[in-house]
């Protein structure tokens, strides 16, 4: 029984990438910038060598137990599904569509035109903040409230009054449709909302995704198809639209997702447990939160020091990132950056620094390697090993 546990803390950077400039990130460094601030209290990620990667020069004592280096993103992008997908082998070479300026007419006519109603919105929007400005307005209108952001997105939120989740689900069917071509956003995204106590509060555990079609080449299917389990917990089942997934655990909240990891762990079986913990990203990263962000990963760090606590001997943790999300800046969007990865095992030898690595899919190519899915070599993977 092989199993590897890959945990991604979402936006969880360890510093700016060689071309951040060019994504307005310069200076970005989401771990770095936050821990001088808030003197984290993390001994769980210490001690897998967070604070030994290169770059860091935070003073440690002692020899880490896990090994340790950061990932250079090479695929074209800063988003979710750009660095997921990298993650699983599948580099994006061409930049997600954005609409900083809303979408173009023709896109807005032809919504329009499919869901029946004029939209509202259509512009660069923080959700909380556009069902507040918009609400009332959908609710006499009846007309959904249509809005994007920094990321390769196209939100759609309607109230639960108005519309049943499904006809909202229905809706973004439809626009997944429309949105393609040059106007292929990464992720078109369900967004329901309702009112509680007077008040408009969007409904996280309805939200959907519906992503950009995924390529067959990938580590996932190639571990389906190998009769290897495949567990998606948090987003990762809608940033993969269910491809090369075995069994399911959604979540939109690191507690429920928590909650799944830990039942996922007693049972037995050979495969990969991938985990997105999205609350560092969605509920504080993006609302420059540097005090929520900072005690949502120390609640990791605890987590993650309870699944150690259960891991066997052939088990294999991995900590990483999709990006960087710096809090501590200006900017509300997600940030280029290096991301940590930290690998954990009783089979492995412990405190090596790996370096610098060019790509996120180092960590598909350790998986398939780990499992024997492919002929292809990777040194980390034979350095690690005890003699």
């Amino acid at each position: 029984m092989k199993r590897v546990f890959l945990i991604v803390i979402d936006g969880f950077g360890v510093g700016e990438l060689p071309d951040a400039n060019l994504y307005g990130d310069s200076g970005s460094n989401t771990f770095l910038n936050l821990n001088k601030i808030v003197n984290l209290n993390i001994p769980t990620l210490t001690k897998l060598g967070l604070k030994n990667i290169d770059g860091l020069n935070l003073n440690c004592k002692g020899k880490p137990m896990g090994n340790y280096a950061k990932l250079e993103e090479i695929s074209v992008g800063k988003d979710s599904i750009t660095g997921h997908y990298e993650m699983m082998k599948i580099i994006t070479k061409k930049p997600l569509p954005t609409f900083e300026n809303g979408f173009p007419l023709e896109i807005v006519s032809k919504l329009e035109k499919k869901f029946g109603v004029e939209i509202l919105g259509n512009c660069v929007a923080s959700g909380t903040d556009i069902i507040e400005k918009l609400g009332e307005e959908h609710l006499k209108t009846k007309k959904p409230i249509v809005y994007t952001s920094a990321d390769s997105v196209l939100q759609i939120a309607t109230h639960t009054d108005i519309y049943p989740v499904e006809k909202l689900y229905e809706f973004c069917v439809q626009a997944r449709k429309i949105m393609k071509g040059k106007y292929a956003v990464g992720r078109v995204i369900a967004r329901p909302f309702n009112t509680i106590d007077g008040k408009f509060e969007r409904i996280s555990e309805a939200r959907k995704d519906y992503p950009i079609k995924l390529k067959s080449d990938n580590t996932l299917l190639k571990l389906k198809n190998a009769g290897l389990q495949v567990f998606a917990l948090g987003k990762i089942n809608d940033i993969f639209a269910s491809n090369g997934i075995t069994d399911v655990m959604s979540s939109h909240t690191n507690l429920h997702t928590t909650e799944s990891l830990f039942e996922v762990v007693k049972q037995k079986f050979s495969g990969l447990v991938f985990v997105n913990l999205v609350d560092t990203d969605t509920l504080y990263g993006h609302r420059n939160d540097v005090v929520g962000y900072a005690k949502c990963v120390e609640e990791i760090d605890k987590n993650l020091f309870k699944l150690i606590e259960k891991l066997s001997e052939k088990d294999v943790l991995i900590v990483t990132a999709d990006h960087g999300n710096d809090p501590t800046t200006s900017s509300t969007d997600h940030s280029r950056e290096y991301v940590p990865m930290l690998i954990y095992s009783k089979q492995f030898k412990s405190g090596i620094n790996l370096g610098t690595i060019k790509g996120f899919d180092t960590i598909g190519k350790f998986v398939e390697i780990y499992f024997n899915l492919t002929k292809e070599k990777l040194n980390i993977l034979e350095i690690l090993w005890k003699n």
